[in-house]
């Protein structure tokens, strides 16, 4: 078999799977074995002093664990990196959330809140059914680079240790990276390196979504409007999508009981609807098309020469 098909044949299989099954709830997560070490680590370590310290060797070592468990595993057209690139790649799960939400508000606002709670940080239980559409929307932007464009950018980069390593940094990243109390100090560096993890990412998932959309005229927008936000990479993709769609996103939350007046992304301010939401599962999953010719390309470019 050529050197090329080697090197992209554990995505494209993996890929293909994720599309195909998402994550089912029977199946055993790696993630989920993540976040149970992440969250045994925090409960031992985020007390006392020295808590940056503490969150920042615990991050590294993390995250140097996964990558050098990676190594040893890592073997071409091994069963073992089909399936470490389908865990790793969230795309059909994250859209059928989403479409979850649009779904349970049209029977209840109450079971619209209690849905976008699953894939949101913030406070939903006072949120409007205008805003569970927005947080939901959101999310979906947000989660197409941390979730699909991300890993499949690692993989290019790094292979199956750097998708799966980049996957304990987006986890540390959801579980600790907070500007809470009892977050700010323990998960500081958890925060610093998944913003340097997705800085590339999160440009790019803004550029090929507004050329999926066939808008690449937003590109000035999504450039303008993406530093709008608290971290330094979700706004671009949310940018993107607000372009898309000419809606506004963004503003005040809640978040572990602690309001963040977060700044709005565009201006136009008017009622989100499933159309709307159909348009940017549409522009998600072109865009995550789009990437993974560009990153077999990449590999089998990189593989012949």
């Amino acid at each position: 078999m050529p050197e090329w098909l080697l090197a992209i044949m554990p995505l494209l299989i993996g890929w293909f799977l994720d599309l195909l099954l998402g994550d089912p709830a029977w199946l055993p997560h790696p993630v989920v074995g993540f976040g149970k070490v992440i969250a045994f680590g925090e409960h031992h370590l985020n007390r006392d002093k020295y808590r940056k310290a503490k969150g920042a060797i615990m991050a590294i070592v993390l995250i140097a664990a996964t990558y050098a468990v990676g190594l040893i595993i890592n073997c071409k057209l091994s069963i073992i990196n089909f399936l470490i690139v389908f865990y790793c790649l969230a795309g059909t799960t994250l859209i059928r959330e989403v479409r979850a939400v649009f779904l349970a508000l049209d029977r209840s606002l109450d079971e619209g809140r209690k849905q976008v709670a699953r894939i949101v940080g913030r406070d939903t239980s006072e949120l409007s059914a205008q805003e569970v559409r927005t947080a939901a929307l959101e999310t979906l932007a947000e989660n197409l680079s941390d979730g699909v464009i991300a890993p499949l950018f690692w993989f290019a980069v790094l292979g199956v240790p750097g998708i799966l390593a980049y996957k304990m940094v987006n986890t540390l990243d959801s579980m600790i990276g907070y500007k809470t109390d009892r977050y700010r100090d323990f998960g500081c560096w958890a925060a610093h390196i998944d913003d340097i993890a997705n800085y590339i990412p999160a440009r790019l998932t803004a550029l090929l979504m507004v050329i999926a959309a066939g808008k690449p005229q937003l590109t000035r927008f999504v450039w303008q409007n993406g530093r709008n936000h608290a971290s330094p990479n979700s706004g671009y993709p949310e940018a993107a999508l607000a372009g898309i769609l000419d809606c506004r996103f963004g503003g005040p939350h809640y978040y572990f009981g602690e309001l963040f007046d977060k700044p709005y992304i565009g201006e136009n301010e008017r009622p989100l609807t499933t159309t709307d939401m159909q348009t940017a599962i549409r522009v998600n999953r072109i865009t995550e098309i789009l990437m993974m010719i560009v990153v077999c390309g990449g590999l089998v470019v990189k593989n012949i020469l």
